[in-house]
């Protein structure tokens, strides 16, 4: 059966060290997908941004820096807060985004109770089509 666990926010993007512009996110996991998250950016305007990329890169980076490349994860605090940042790096442009650690943190643990670390592959069903096909 499939499920989608999502969560609205404002994560804020960040322009420079004194200034920053809320932007309307949708975190989405499904699992049909089950290793992956998806974010939606600019939720409510006529072109919508989508980024998908590992789960387990954003559960390890609201605990420490991680990732390389195209998407980097690391907590920080901002003004009291704890924060996760969030760099994105795509042939159109960079873009830095901050988010609140507790909303994402919660969102995230919901996701790990749906499909808990270790039995992604499970809800891929690959083993009942494997055996399916030998079975031929």
């Amino acid at each position: 059966m499939r499920t989608v666990v999502e969560r609205e926010l404002e994560l804020k993007l960040v322009l420079s060290p004194e200034r920053r512009i809320p932007v309307p996110a949708r975190l989405e996991y499904v699992t049909d997908d089950p290793y992956a998250v998806h974010v939606t950016f600019h939720i409510d305007s006529a072109h919508p941004v989508h980024w998908t990329f590992a789960r387990d890169l954003l559960v390890e980076g609201v605990f420490r820096p991680c990732g390389r490349g195209d998407v980097r994860v690391w907590p920080t605090k901002a003004e009291g807060r704890s924060i996760v940042l969030l760099s994105l790096s795509s042939p159109d442009g960079d873009a830095l985004l901050e988010a609140p650690a507790t909303q994402v943190s919660a969102w995230l643990e919901r996701t790990l109770r749906v499909v808990p670390p270790g039995t992604e592959g499970e809800q891929l069903g690959l083993d009942d089509e494997l055996a399916e096909l030998l079975a031929r």
